[in-house]
């Protein structure tokens, strides 16, 4: 399992389909669509189907191998 963290610099969140792009975890927007339409993605825990899920301070995403902590 590979342990990833997100910085938000500032920001108050970042959408969960936008996640997956910055991180490289997909190749394009519409891969995203398709992998959280899926159900392949879980936010602190939960299987998340919302494409742009607001993730804050303190929420983990796990995504295939990755568990992604967002930080400040």
């Amino acid at each position: 399992m590979n342990k990833l963290t997100f910085q938000l610099d500032g920001q108050d969140h970042i959408q969960l389909n936008n996640l997956l792009k910055v991180l490289h975890l997909v190749g394009t927007g519409g891969e995203a669509h398709i992998r959280i339409d899926n159900g392949e993605v879980r936010v602190n825990g939960a299987v998340e189907t919302q494409r742009r899920k607001k993730l804050r301070v303190g929420d983990e995403v796990i995504f295939g191998k990755n568990t992604i902590s967002i930080v400040e």
